[in-house]
């Protein structure tokens, strides 16, 4: 029988290959996210400037498709926001420990309805900085211990 070639310059993509993955780094290097849309596409958060990724399916929109490697903390992060204050939960780098991500409700991921990604905190580029990486001045954080004050 004789043996058959194929040659993979006559494949055409497939539907879902026409659908790309974007990979997202740390600033460290490590892989952080993978998502079916560029971060720059997404919208941005008005009191932080982060990135709004849909995690839930609702009403207004479907969520989005995505893979987050990142550490999730178990204590939230309280910060004094212009009318209240808001809880914090941090997914950080499993490599350096930098935080990347963070969502209002406690973990795992995809728990509440909306993943925030820190401006400046992942590139597509392995090992470069993001264009906004220094850009952003985070607020103060409201501590609760005493001997912080």
């Amino acid at each position: 029988m004789p043996k058959v070639v194929s040659s993979s310059a006559d494949a055409k993509p497939t539907a879902s290959a026409a659908a790309a993955l974007r990979v997202y780094y740390c600033i460290c290097g490590e892989f952080n996210l993978v998502i079916d849309k560029t971060l720059a596409a997404l919208p941005r958060r008005k009191t932080d400037n982060a990135v709004i990724i849909q995690t839930q399916d609702t009403e207004h929109g479907n969520a989005r498709v995505f893979k987050l490697n990142a550490v999730a903390a178990t204590e939230p992060i309280v910060f004094e926001r212009p009318g209240g204050y808001e809880r914090r939960y941090n997914f950080s780098c499993p490599r350096c420990t930098l935080p990347v991500a963070y969502q209002t409700t406690p973990p795992p991921v995809k728990s509440a309805p909306y993943l925030y990604i820190l401006p400046g905190a992942l590139s597509q580029a392995q090992g470069q900085l993001p264009p906004d990486a220094f850009d952003v001045e985070e607020p103060e954080a409201v501590s609760n211990r005493e001997g912080d004050k």
